[in-house]
């Protein structure tokens, strides 16, 4: 069977499966969300030691983390919400708001998420009645088939309709094609070739954007070992893979002795000499290109590499730059657990240097800040062209993830016009329902042309 048929098969069953969901109560939508995030919920173990077994990449201990978290993280926004006929009324504006399902929903999951991506994407189209076919990375189809097999098991109990979530076994290049040109909505998470690939697909496509998190340290933030917990949380999280992880650390020259201290108090391995520099940035990058040998590993293993010795359990290392933007290699995107360390004098040159950061790579995505300072805190949003600023939190709490912060825990995160997706927020099960809405007349009388243009 060629791969085109075989996706023209799973989506014959995912239609049939989306028929069957046609009359599903509220109700028994919501537990068919809760049932796939328990099953996950209680096979975290299992599945991150298959998916460093088979991807080697990433924390297995961190994998356990999100895959024990997620299905929790996104039911506690989604519980009580409603997703099933008539969702909302406003009685002063005479509108009924109702809900539908956008239909079948192709997802695109990456190697660095095999597990949590289709688990969050199965959980917001089912949420919405809508069914899901998944198209793994060629790196990741043992684990992912396995996750979906899990879910799938999970339904069977309780009585669900077949079908709901499908993956393609055998994934090809051809065969996502396929998939995004017959999908009714493509949820695309990955690399950016295919992000665009999804939105050239003719189908109505929500992507994420490339990630590279700038993290400001204000002059007026005195808590430095706070900062630094959470840089080398976020940056050593999952070995670096995770989009939302603190790339550079923007500090004030005044508190960089300081702020290098904490840093190495807390697992950072800091290399201020250009030579050593040097040997790190020859091996992440090559070419001018992501060295993909270096993509998910930890520390150690980059720093051997680089032929450099670190000490054990170092858990992150920060690499000092002079030059920032497109000037300089280390200041875009590492998928490991790589910091570049950045100083400024004026808090308005810190956030020229994260702008500049970000226009070369990771517009639109995320930006981290510690301060107390609000006038500070607000300058930073208005100025930088992120979605999301997280404030005194790691970056990676742009995801929702933990509840720190009201974000909508998600697995993919819109980066807006400036990271070419067609959302600026966090995508969440909304975003696949259609609503309908049923206007009655409005009350009173309409304004007149004369109050209309009145200033």
């Amino acid at each position: 069977m060629s791969n085109n048929q075989t996706v023209n098969e799973l989506m014959k069953k995912s239609r049939i499966a989306l028929k069957e969901l046609e009359n599903y109560t509220q109700e028994q939508v919501d537990d068919m969300c809760i049932a796939i995030g328990l099953a996950i919920q209680e096979n975290a173990e299992l599945l991150a030691k298959e998916a460093i077994e088979e991807t080697r990449l990433g924390n297995y201990e961190h994998k356990v983390m999100k895959n024990f978290g997620t299905g929790g993280d996104m039911w506690s926004i989604m519980k009580g919400k409603k997703s099933v006929g008539v969702i909302g009324e406003d009685t002063e504006k005479g509108l009924i708001y109702v809900a539908n399902p956008k239909g079948v929903i192709g997802s695109v999951a990456p190697t660095t998420n095999p597990t949590i991506t289709p688990l969050g994407n199965a959980m917001i189209a089912i949420k919405g009645r809508n069914t899901l076919i998944i198209a793994p990375h060629p790196r990741a189809k043992k684990v992912s088939t396995h996750t979906v097999e899990i879910m799938n098991e999970a339904l069977r109990k309780i009585g669900a309709p077949e079908n709901v979530i499908q993956i393609i076994k055998e994934p090809s290049i051809e065969g996502t094609q396929e998939l995004m040109k017959t999908s009714d909505v493509v949820v695309a998470t990955g690399g950016m070739g295919m992000v665009k690939a999804a939105y050239s697909s003719g189908k109505p496509a929500f992507g994420v954007g490339q990630g590279n998190v700038q993290h400001i340290v204000a002059d007026d933030y005195d808590d430095l070992d706070l900062a630094a917990a959470h840089i080398v949380f976020g940056r050593s999280l999952d070995n670096g893979v995770i989009c939302a992880g603190d790339q550079s650390l923007i500090m004030p020259k005044s508190k960089e002795t300081e702020m290098i201290a904490a840093m190495e108090r807390n697992g950072a391995y800091y290399v201020g000499k250009d030579e050593i520099v040097e040997k790190f940035k020859n091996v992440i990058f090559v070419d001018g290109h992501l060295n993909p040998e270096t993509v998910g590993q930890s520390a150690q293993f980059i720093a051997n590499l680089a032929g450099v010795k670190i000490p054990d359990g170092t858990k992150v290392i920060l690499l000092k730059a002079e030059k920032y933007g497109s000037e300089e290699l280390l200041c875009g995107e590492k998928m490991c657990p790589v910091t570049v360390a950045l100083t400024y004098d004026t808090f308005e040159e810190a956030v020229a240097i994260a702008k500049a950061n970000l226009l070369y790579q990771g517009a639109g995505h995320s930006a981290a800040i510690h301060s107390n300072n609000k006038e500070k805190i607000t300058y930073t949003g208005i100025n930088l062209p992120v979605c999301r600023l997280c404030v005194n939190q790691p970056g990676v709490a742009a995801g929702g993830a933990g509840l720190g912060n009201s974000l909508n825990p998600t697995t993919s995160l819109g980066c807006g016009s400036w990271g070419g997706n067609s959302i600026s927020e966090n995508l969440t099960y909304e975003h696949l329902i259609n609503i309908s809405r049923i206007a009655y007349p409005k009350k009173g009388n309409a304004p007149t042309r004369e109050e209309i243009w009145a200033k």
